[in-house]
């Protein structure tokens, strides 16, 4: 097949390029310019996107005997990840930009100009499997998880449908991270040591906050246009001190309240709730963290989706690397402007609105949704 190799400047997606190039197809390395102004994303060990891992790349693909490309998406990366993000946490709700980056970026965008310039598939370096469907899904293309569990990146690939899975390839699916690490400099690619990114490139000193009251400090949904509020005891109703912006905080969150005083009974105080219109922020125990079920928008099926209002027992992972939960998930309307409930048979801990729920079947991703509210355990 002719196939685009999305190359990050990172290990993996060297690898990846690399594998699919020796497995005979031919192999067009493409690296993805996201920021209209690469020096304000991240560098060194912590990027992803920058001038830096663009050259990273071009060497790799050098080394692999391949053509390279570098194709400018900072526009749609803007709209759809980082004006998102910040519509996102502007309603109090706490997304996750890197999946929607493999959701309208690198698997839609990116996608849409490969196949309009001939490729047949993209490969990235994502550790996951895709299988061939048997029984209720024979004719399509399963999502598994990656053999290895600590580097599985299932969850932020289960906004994937049939098409997008039916063009990509994973060629990292079976491998270890130090099996892959190996590999590179076996092959004499430079980067075999590079440390893997994390957190949000976008964000280049690390402090959401902070880049949140810059971008989006003069969006308050107050009519006073003040960002500002209270922090309540969402048990008793008390005031126990003020804000600066709802946008700090996140359901969870444990440090940097500046309450100023403990609880009665000496335990820490969570982020219980965010109400951005009144700019009030509820604090409370860590049991008030318990929820048992939720709702979702925005459904997404990797394969075929659950008959509508048949409870379904599966699994949910509700965070990029958590845990798994036991679960009944229940379909009101499976078009992408619908709906789910999940009905969580062991509690979870500090979901926030705006998180994904992904659904398993064993190791198949079933789809995901984006939550829109959760109900706490009694």
């Amino acid at each position: 097949m002719r196939i685009v190799a999305a190359m990050s400047g990172g290990v993996d997606s060297a690898v990846a390029a690399a594998r699919a190039k020796e497995a005979g197809h031919d192999v067009t390395g493409v690296h993805l310019a996201l920021s209209r102004n690469p020096a304000s994303y991240r560098s060194g060990a912590r990027g992803c996107c920058t001038i830096e891992d663009s050259n990273d790349a071009r060497r790799a693909a050098d080394v692999i005997g391949i053509p390279f490309y570098v194709w400018d998406l900072s526009a749609e990366f803007h709209e759809d990840v980082v004006t998102d993000f910040m519509d996102e946490y502007a309603a109090g709700r706490t997304p996750n930009p890197c999946l929607r980056c493999n959701e309208r970026i690198k698997f839609a965008a990116v996608l849409d100009r490969a196949r309009a310039l001939g490729f047949d598939a993209v490969a990235t370096g994502h550790y996951a499997e895709l299988r061939a469907g048997s029984g209720a899904t024979t004719g399509l293309v399963e999502l598994h998880r990656a053999a290895d569990a600590a580097k599985d990146q299932s969850y932020v690939l289960g906004v994937l449908d049939q098409d997008q899975l039916r063009h990509a390839l994973f060629p990292l699916a079976g491998t270890a991270k130090p099996d892959v690490r190996r590999e590179a400099a076996a092959r004499g690619l430079l980067v075999a040591d590079k440390p893997d990114s994390h957190d949000i490139c976008f964000v280049a000193d690390g402090d959401n906050a902070g880049w949140l009251a810059e971008k989006i400090g003069d969006r308050s949904p107050q009519p006073s246009g003040e960002w500002g509020g209270d922090i309540v005891d969402d048990a008793t109703g008390e005031v126990l001190g003020q804000h600066t912006g709802t946008y700090g905080y996140t359901i969870g969150q444990r440090r940097g309240l500046r309450i100023g005083r403990p609880a009665p009974d000496g335990k820490p105080r969570f982020v219980l709730d965010i109400e951005p219109v009144s700019g009030t922020v509820r604090v409370g125990p860590r049991e008030g963290l318990r929820i048992d079920g939720l709702s979702g928008i925005r459904p997404r099926w990797c394969d075929t989706a659950p008959e509508t209002d048949e409870p379904l027992t599966c699994t949910v992972q509700l965070r990029a690397h958590g845990a798994e939960h036991a679960a009944v998930l229940t379909v009101r309307d499976p078009a992408p402007d619908g709906g789910v409930e999940v009905e969580l048979l062991e509690p979870a801990e500090g979901i926030a609105p705006g998180q994904a729920a992904v659904f398993y079947d064993g190791t198949r991703v079933v789809g995901s949704a984006t939550i829109a509210t959760t109900r706490r355990a009694a």
